[in-house]
């Protein structure tokens, strides 16, 4: 008698407190997923971390034992100058010396960076004024460029996602959930062609330095804006057409991951609501298709 009321108070607590155990379960999984994440990077990282020091160490103590002449304490205060300069993108290679970081196309391609929230991080401003610029400069143009990928992908979405599905839905008499599910594996194959698979052949042929697989892990770094910064294209030492190559990517690869983050949300209301969800239901009342709005009906006044 006593453990059954001790149950069923239990499962009140439960029920009356479900958002609140909900949250906590969340809370805990995202913990653990962090947990997770990092054993494996440092179990998978941590070994060629521990190699590439001792090889750098054995480097500097080859070299000052060449170079008697030098102290340790100087060696240290050049490498440490050399390493800031590295920081702010500017290097003393003889061979990276023609590439300059704020010639027009640079800039045009971190200005590309920062208005998509990317910031690779291998170009920053040197000055104050820089700096500051592009504090204001951010806070105007990140939501100025979320309203205007907004608008692209609104006039997009009806091309690609809903008038195709609506017109073979009108047309051959298909299931709407049917061909929404057909429509969006070919779609998801198309986007994965389009934004990862082909990009990734071509930087792997332009970029000297860069394997399939590297290239690949740039377009899914970029694209996700996650943007560590250790691959950027265009920042070869022999680098051709670079002013032209800069432009390119700057006027399509770096516009198309935010377009595609923004496509995507658009995409989840849409299939979610199994394609329906109409702007100008108000307006359409019969099932017919209405194609000057793209929406059902025959007495459609807009």
């Amino acid at each position: 008698m006593l453990q059954s009321l001790a149950g069923s108070s239990c499962v009140r607590l439960v029920e009356r407190h479900r958002s609140a155990w909900c949250f906590g379960f969340l809370v805990l999984g995202y913990v653990l997923y962090l947990v997770f994440g990092a054993v494996v990077f440092s179990s998978v990282e941590l070994p060629y971390e521990d190699l590439l020091r001792q090889e750098l160490r054995k480097l500097k103590r080859r070299f000052l034992e060449e170079h008697e002449c030098l102290s340790e304490p100087q060696l240290e205060q050049f490498l440490g100058r050399v390493l800031e300069a590295s920081n702010y993108g500017v290097s003393v290679l003889s061979n990276a010396s023609g590439n300059w970081n704020w010639d027009f196309t640079s800039a045009l391609f971190f200005a590309s960076t920062v208005l998509s929230t990317t910031g690779y991080g291998h170009t920053v401003p040197l000055s104050d004024g820089g700096k500051a610029f592009c504090i204001v400069y951010s806070v105007i143009g990140i939501p100025f460029t979320l309203l205007f990928l907004t608008a692209v992908v609104q006039r997009v979405t009806i091309h690609v996602t809903r008038r195709p599905v609506l017109y073979i839905h009108v047309r051959w008499g298909f299931s709407k959930q049917v061909v929404a599910i057909v429509h969006a594996v070919l779609l998801g194959f198309l986007t994965m062609s389009c934004f990862f698979f082909i990009p990734a052949a071509v930087f792997s042929v332009l970029e000297d330095d860069w394997n399939f697989l590297e290239s690949f892990y740039f377009c899914f770094i970029s694209l996700s804006t996650i943007g560590l910064g250790d691959y950027v294209p265009g920042e070869g030492y022999n680098q051709k057409f670079r002013e032209l190559y800069k432009i390119g990517i700057t006027c399509t690869h770096d516009k198309s991951k935010a377009l595609l983050k923004r496509h995507w949300l658009f995409e989840r209301d849409w299939f979610s609501s199994g394609g329906g969800g109409h702007p100008c239901a108000t307006c359409c009342s019969a099932s017919s298709p209405c194609w000057s709005c793209w929406r059902p009906s025959a007495s459609c006044t807009s």
